[in-house]
């Protein structure tokens, strides 16, 4: 299959799983909190809730109903997957740098995290914060599969979502993406690619990670060249 093009106002990333892998850090945490909570299977936790708001999560899993007990926990959960060291994925500085060689607000960082956990993971990561700034977990009322987040993303970018592309590796996320009305492009990084076909979340591209994608800058627009394997 020859490299497909697209030309957006802007790409809005999700983060984990995407630009970054927690993978070591989420097991660690969850492990710990499915003891305290009696939760059972923790590998089977890390995959249900990939892509979900951790206060979501911690709400629904935990049964977490006090807000100050809830935000402890968060930062507790989030501390501990720090320790559990967060790693920069394939592909991702070099994509990235293209993006950033101009002084524009053409990318953001669409996440799940907090704003406490996200740029502390990012710098570990070596990943500049975008000029227009990130949506966290913390600026949105609504969370993944809602559209609200990607939505948000594209007013960061000065942009309308109908003109973005999402990259996301989770289906909820993928589901955001569409329903906010943007062109999605799936990395199969976290999710199986049959797992992602399969599914009703219909992303427009699919490829193994971001090693598979070029950007460059054309009149204020990102031209976005993917090759996706057959």
């Amino acid at each position: 299959m020859p490299p497909r093009t697209i030309t957006v106002d802007a790409i809005l990333f999700d983060m984990d799983g995407t630009l970054i892998d927690s993978t070591p850090g989420l097991h660690k945490a969850w492990e710990t909190f499915s003891i305290d909570y009696n939760l059972g299977d923790y590998l089977q936790i890390v995959h249900d809730t990939h892509g979900r708001r951790l206060a979501d999560t911690l709400k629904d899993l935990c049964r977490i109903n006090d807000e100050t007990k809830l935000q402890s926990e968060i930062d507790r959960f989030e501390e501990k997957v720090i320790e559990g060291g967060p790693i920069v994925l394939p592909g991702v500085h070099s994509l990235l740098s293209q993006l950033s060689s101009r002084d524009a607000l053409g990318w953001t960082i669409v996440t799940s995290a907090t704003s406490n956990y996200a740029p502390r993971a990012l710098e570990r990561c070596n990943i500049t914060l975008p000029q227009a700034g990130i949506v966290t977990s913390n600026d949105v009322t609504r969370g993944k599969p809602n559209p609200e987040p990607y939505l948000a993303g594209a007013a960061k970018c000065g942009a309308d979502a109908i003109n973005c592309l999402v990259v996301e590796d989770a289906i909820s996320g993928i589901r955001a993406g569409k329903a906010a009305g943007s062109a999605v492009l799936a990395v199969c990084t976290s999710t199986a690619r049959e797992t992602i076909i399969e599914s009703d979340a219909g992303p427009d591209f699919v490829v193994s990670d971001l090693t598979k994608v070029t950007a460059r800058w054309i009149d204020g627009k990102v031209e976005v060249t993917v090759d996706e394997e057959v």
